[in-house]
């Protein structure tokens, strides 16, 4: 089973929705609506700010990897998914103790993600 891709403007549809949704935010406070009706927008703001980062993933591991090796594949994968995870809640601990597991320091963590984002 195939999936489509995302597009660019597909992407940037759903970022300038996640903007609009920031702005409502703010009239939220301005407007002094409860804390439950607020916190519940951030939650869809923060859904929202997650399915772009996966679909961005997702384009990332389907157009700049499917010509490398398998490898590389998995290895980009692997550094893939430990910077996702160093920015997830509740997971504060996830990419540091990967890379221990791994022999790697976090040092070499950090330029192997300078490197994904210039990939």
């Amino acid at each position: 089973m195939t999936t489509e891709l995302p597009t660019h403007e597909q992407l940037q549809a759903r970022l300038r929705r996640i903007e609009g949704q920031i702005r409502g935010v703010n009239k939220m406070l301005e407007s002094e609506r409860t804390c439950e009706e607020v916190v519940t927008q951030l939650m869809a703001i923060r859904s929202g700010v997650d399915t772009v980062g996966a679909l961005m993933l997702d384009l990332h591991l389907a157009t700049c990897l499917s010509d490398k090796d398998t490898e590389t594949q998995v290895a980009a994968l692997r550094n893939s998914m430990r910077l996702w995870w160093r920015f997830a809640p509740g997971a504060s601990g996830f990419a540091a103790s990967e890379a221990v597991a791994d022999g790697e320091s976090e040092e070499s963590e950090e330029s192997e993600a300078v490197a994904l984002e210039t990939d």
